[in-house]
């Protein structure tokens, strides 16, 4: 049995859960729990490590991407700007409004996002309406300056990841049109500089969508469309993919008691995919491809 073989025989739904469009598995060491987002479905999700119980709560907008809060709860980026989301008891959840955003146009919203090794929260903008590809899509730094625009001209910026070090933000554009990685170098103000093409994806399967890096700078990008999750080296060099049961993983992530688990959350497709296990669509998957993730740093505010 080849490598690719055990990894598809590993991997498995992580609750009965089905997203309309799953994005941002974030773990929480500390909690030893698992959330996410449904864009689409308009919610956010948590899974109790310990327990293995789901809890969600209802938004009123559509949430893009989250990452820990220092201070406790989530950061998110939304619809109509920058919010702290902390989850309560029940069906409660406050949600507060930290810094409001203008897009360039209608029909936006924030897509992918996390925090850098410093607590710092990027985030992308995009056009909901991707078969329009006008890239009005804008990188964002948000610290204790605000949000501040670092990188446009993007249609759907994605893949989000940062060096174990700290100096490498890397940054994907998922739609079809473009389907690259780059790298950039991040200083400790926050500025980047020297981009430069990390990967050309249209020379693999699927776009380039979310992304993780884990302990030994090895950067792991979803395959959409492809129904796998490719593990690039450090130079951009790709070292092996894992395929997948369903066709549209949409972002991964590191987590679970040892940090060894993989999540990857997914997308529905338009239509059944041929090859592929309908009755997965839009799961949370977990696999153990055995490198060993980072913590999720929180923001720092």
């Amino acid at each position: 049995m080849n490598e690719q073989d055990q990894a598809l025989a590993a991997v498995e739904a992580l609750c009965p859960v089905r997203n309309r469009v799953g994005e941002s598995p974030v773990w929480s060491v500390a909690e030893q729990a698992l959330y996410w987002v449904d864009i689409e479905g308009r919610a956010l999700h948590r899974f109790d490590w310990a327990t293995r119980q789901e809890r969600h709560w209802a938004l009123a907008e559509r949430v893009g991407c989250i990452a820990l809060h220092a201070g406790g709860g989530l950061i998110a980026g939304m619809e109509t700007g920058v919010f702290r989301l902390q989850p309560g008891a029940g069906d409660d959840i406050r949600v507060e409004l930290l810094q409001g955003v203008q897009f360039a146009q209608p029909g936006m919203r924030f897509n992918d996002g996390r925090c850098d090794r410093q607590g710092r929260f990027w985030l992308s903008s995009m056009v909901m309406d991707m078969s329009l590809a006008q890239p009005a899509g804008v990188l964002y730094r948000y610290d204790a300056r605000g949000l501040v625009p670092m990188l446009d001209g993007l249609i759907t910026g994605n893949g989000l990841g940062f060096s174990p070090d700290g100096r490498t933000l890397y940054l994907s554009d998922s739609h079809p049109k473009v389907q690259r990685v780059w790298a950039f170098d991040l200083d400790a103000q926050g500025n980047l500089s020297n981009r430069r093409e990390f990967i050309d994806m249209n020379q693999y399967p699927g776009r380039p969508d979310g992304a993780a890096v884990d302990e030994d700078g090895a950067y792991w990008i979803c395959g959409n469309d492809a129904g796998q999750v490719h593990r690039f080296g450090p130079d951009g060099r790709l070292e092996r993919s894992l395929r997948l049961p369903l066709s549209k993983p949409a972002m991964c992530s590191f987590g679970g008691p040892a940090l060894r688990h993989l999540f990857i959350t997914s997308i529905p497709p338009a239509q059944p995919a041929a090859g592929f296990d309908a009755a997965l669509d839009g799961a949370v998957l977990v696999a153990q491809p055995g490198p060993r993730g980072l913590p999720e740093m929180p923001f720092a505010g």
